[in-house]
């Protein structure tokens, strides 16, 4: 499989590695990136990379959650320009795909944009049309996820990131569960208000892949542990070690990989003392007086795995003044 100099470019801007040993990297893994990476990282030379795509496309990823319905979605609508993202009919129409999708439960996007929009009998897709007509840009839904229960929301940045936080609690009585959810702006010092806001903020900032270490798939944790051991090799002091002694060493190391990668072990971005999340969520549990549990996360952020139209802005607005 052959490479370009624009492969490079990626492979040096994914592991902050020189330009040379990307290339030589990109050689040895026959054009592959996945294993470009992996060939870098064998050698040190690479820190561990979670494969997020760069920001790609315009528009917004937004959440909502319905109290009355215990449901949350989080959709990704994407324009042409930043500047449509910001437009309030383009907000509003985005409020309503998501007001939609909660009332209907539609099992795709192509599901959804046949279903009636929001207060309408038109449909998503009419509903759209309408949209890009007025506006002049194209735009479309690319996605959602769902989630159920006792769910927290958090948007960064006008709409870069969504992040939807499940949790289960021990006591479902409606005064813990308002004391679990409401007054989110509180801050200062551990409140037991804030813990929804809290751990969303924490996953939007350090952008965890999995919940936990037993949420880790299989193939994942054995991909891991060949990195570790081809860096363990790679190592002088452990050039005569047996590879029985090596793969337990590589497996003492995983821990590093679940701090990092694994929201309840993650250290908690708040804390002072240095805290994980699972730590924190006991912590505010315990001020309740129950239990609680986080039981699972959505982070979605805009244009993941989407290129951009690479455009001249100069030219943008002088297009868009010109008509």
């Amino acid at each position: 499989m052959a490479f370009t100099a624009m492969d490079v470019k990626a492979l040096r801007e994914k592991t902050g590695v020189g330009m040379m040993e990307c290339k030589k990297a990109l050689t040895e893994a026959d054009g592959d990136m996945d294993k470009a990476i992996d060939f870098l990282r064998e050698r040190g030379l690479a820190a561990a990379e979670k494969k997020s795509a760069r920001i790609a496309a315009e528009g917004v990823v937004y959440t909502y959650y319905d109290e009355a319905a215990k449901k949350a979605v989080t959709v990704e609508v994407n324009s042409e320009t930043d500047f449509v993202a910001k437009n309030d009919k383009f907000m509003d129409f985005v409020k309503g795909v998501a007001r939609t999708i909660i009332a209907t439960a539609p099992a795709d996007v192509e599901a959804l944009c046949a279903t009636a929009y929001d207060g309408t009998d038109r449909t998503v897709t009419e509903t759209l049309n309408d949209l890009i007509l007025s506006i002049g840009e194209n735009m479309k839904i690319r996605r959602f996820e769902v989630m159920d229960g006792v769910v927290a929301t958090y948007i960064h940045a006008g709409g870069s990131v969504g992040v939807m936080v499940g949790f289960d609690v021990a006591d479902e009585s409606k005064a813990a569960t308002d004391e679990f959810m409401v007054n989110l702006e509180v801050s200062g010092g551990i409140d037991a208000t804030e813990i929804g806001k809290d751990v969303a903020m924490q996953i939007a900032a350090m952008s965890p892949s999995y919940l936990d270490e037993a949420s880790v798939p299989a193939e994942v944790i054995e991909h891991e542990k060949g990195i570790l051991s081809a860096q363990l090799k790679e190592d002088p002091k452990m050039a005569n070690k047996p590879e029985q002694v090596l793969e337990k060493i590589a497996a003492g190391k995983l821990g590093k990989f679940y701090k990092e990668n694994c929201l309840v072990d993650q250290e908690f971005v708040k804390a002072e003392n240095h805290e994980n999340v699972q730590t924190y969520i006991n912590n505010v549990a315990k001020a309740l007086g129950t239990e609680i549990k986080c039981t699972g996360f959505v982070r979605m952020m805009k244009g993941e795995g989407l290129e951009k139209r690479e455009e001249n802005f100069a030219e943008e607005i002088a297009k868009q003044i010109n008509g």
